[in-house]
């Protein structure tokens, strides 16, 4: 498989022979796909942590700069007497 393009799809007895090529491959061509369903990619390394550097922000933060504005949401009280509990669901709270 020597000229492989950067979409060339591996099988993975073909990976576990040629693994250096596919690093190779990799730095040289782009991503080196394994397995019938691509569920697999081989990428240098610096390219993998430039793709993966920029911070998350926490969890908290990301959704009140995402929950959707405007819209009423009728949030029930939690001693509202008779709610019913979805997993449990001959008790109230």
């Amino acid at each position: 498989m020597s000229g492989a393009s950067p979409q060339q799809v591996w099988t993975v007895a073909e990976s576990k022979a040629r693994l250096s090529e596919i690093l190779r491959l990799s730095e040289e061509e782009g991503p080196q796909y394994i397995g019938k369903r691509k569920r697999f990619v081989v990428v240098p390394a610096e390219d993998w942590e430039s793709a993966n550097s920029s911070p998350r922000p926490p969890m908290g933060q990301w959704l009140v700069a995402n929950v959707p504005r405007g819209l009423e949401l009728e949030i029930p009280s939690r001693s509202e007497p008779g709610r019913e509990i979805p997993f449990f669901p001959d008790a109230d709270v």
